[in-house]
């Protein structure tokens, strides 16, 4: 394909993915209210942990709009996933070797499951983190939580979690593509953990432990799976390796 082929094929892709997206969040737009009926669980779960008034706010005249729309294109966002991933892929595909496809399309199937099973993840503390950080509140007051705010703290915390679990994809393909061997990977554990820790320290309240070690556990296990796999991997390449010498000694 000529460069003009590939810019008209870009711009076709383009097109489907913001079609997908599009449709998407004319779904989200109608899901927007069951979603953040469930966003706002914790909150209103407040009232009977800590026997008080728990509010969410909206300051400003369009604030629910604002919320509304935002709640929309973020389903939508996730909804046609399946859409624009496709499209992303089908453009360059057809540019990549064999290993190459190889290794994409483990990194994807591998990654997504990850991703949501760290958003999972954070959607189970949450809870505990909404209640322990409104509880340093005194009890005759009252919890009046701007709704713009409290959704971007959800996503924040939900999000990123969800990348964190994604990490250990990112060292089996550094250790497929030769950059990181196993060795090393299981040398650098004590560091590893120690991050891990930090991390979810910082993502939950410093009080909250049981929050913490909710989602260190699962972090170090992926990242102890991640060195298997990639031990797996070297022991083979190893094998290829010395196949290949003694036959080229013969």
């Amino acid at each position: 394909m000529s460069l003009g082929q590939h810019l008209i094929e870009l711009r076709k892709r383009l097109y489907l993915a913001a079609a997908g997206l599009l449709i998407g969040a004319i779904a989200g737009w109608f899901l927007s209210d069951f979603v953040w009926d469930q966003l706002r669980e914790p909150i209103y779960a407040i009232i009977n942990a800590q026997h008080r008034n728990a509010q969410i706010n909206y300051p400003d005249i369009t604030s629910a709009f604002d919320l509304k729309l935002k709640i929309s294109l973020y389903v939508g966002l996730i909804v046609s996933s399946p859409v624009w991933l496709y499209q992303v892929f089908a453009f360059l595909v057809p540019g990549l070797t064999r290993t190459e496809k190889k290794y994409t399309f483990g990194f994807l199937f591998t990654a997504i499951p990850l991703f949501l099973a760290g958003c999972a993840a954070g959607w189970i503390v949450l809870p505990h983190v909404v209640e322990l950080m409104t509880s340093f509140a005194p009890t005759e007051d009252s919890a009046f939580i701007n709704a713009q705010g409290y959704f971007d703290f959800v996503l924040k915390l939900v999000v990123a979690i969800g990348i964190a679990f994604v990490l250990p994809v990112f060292i089996v393909l550094l250790n497929f593509a030769g950059v990181i061997s196993a060795a090393s990977i299981i040398k650098s554990w004590r560091i590893a953990i120690l991050v891990i820790v930090l991390f979810t320290a910082i993502a939950t309240p410093a009080a909250d432990v049981v929050s913490m070690f909710l989602l260190a556990i699962p972090m170090v296990m992926l990242y102890f799976a991640a060195y298997g796999i990639a031990w797996l991997h070297d022991r083979r390449a190893a094998r290829k390796v010395l196949a290949f010498e003694k036959e080229f000694a013969l």
